[in-house]
């Protein structure tokens, strides 16, 4: 089983990556950012839309929101936050619709996690391929610029009735970044573990243009601000010009 699969993880662990203010900055990010705002009544895809944080803000907007995740336990959790919501429970390495959208994000650090290169780079073609003419990719990371100002040191995060300690590795010449998550409650230990290629800015941008997305830009927040060394996120956004 490849870590992404197992269902226990994404449960088990749901309070930390997903804890209320995610939900939050998604749905303020999705009234506020320039980079959000799209035509009346898009359809957007959310590929590993986990508990459907940004799918009821942009379905809020008017969006027609369709998510893809292969956790049925999330997609359960975002059937419940978004009922209007068309999901699928697919692996996006296998998703495409060929030009059903005109929007498709990937946010919160959902790219990377396949241990080949090559298949990263597929779900980047089949998000391509999933597009209409002119529509376009918002992919959003955590750059190696911004990883290299903090990775390494340990955080802990409190959640009910204990805490999670997380340690960040750096990987195979800063190719890969292992995180490994123990979550504490009493005399009970539960541990995860997560790997995913990271990228630098250039780096993803190249990706993103050999997957055949044009006019391909960097952003370093939601707020469409540069790339530079004030970024908080790795932003890059591409489109389909046919």
């Amino acid at each position: 089983m490849r870590w992404y699969e197992n269902d226990d993880l994404w449960s088990g662990f749901a309070e930390t990556m997903f804890p209320p203010r995610r939900a939050t900055e998604a749905a303020d990010l999705g009234a506020t950012s320039p980079l959000l705002q799209f035509a009346p009544e898009a359809r957007v895809l959310d590929l590993c839309c986990g508990p459907g944080l940004w799918l009821l803000p942009l379905a809020q907007r008017g969006y027609r929101v369709t998510g893809v995740d292969l956790s049925p336990v999330m997609l359960e959790h975002a059937k419940a936050r978004c009922p209007e919501a068309e999901l699928i429970c697919e692996d996006m390495l296998e998703f495409t619709r060929h030009g059903q959208f005109d929007v498709a994000l990937n946010v919160f650090t959902s790219f990377g996690y396949f241990a080949e290169a090559k298949d990263n780079l597929q779900v980047l073609r089949n998000a391509y391929s999933s597009l209409a003419n002119d529509g376009q990719l918002i992919l959003d990371v955590l750059g190696k610029e911004v990883l290299a100002s903090w990775v390494g040191r340990p955080k802990s995060v409190d959640v009910e009735g204990g805490y999670v300690v997380m340690r960040d590795t750096i990987l195979d010449d800063w190719t890969r970044l292992r995180t490994d998550w123990t979550l504490i409650r009493g005399e009970a230990a539960r541990h995860a573990v997560i790997e995913c290629f990271i990228y630098s800015a250039a780096e993803l941008k190249a990706l993103v243009t050999e997957a055949g997305f044009q006019d391909v830009e960097c952003f370093g927040d939601f707020d469409g601000a540069p790339y530079d060394n004030h970024a908080k996120r790795l932003i890059v956004r591409g489109y389909r010009r046919d």
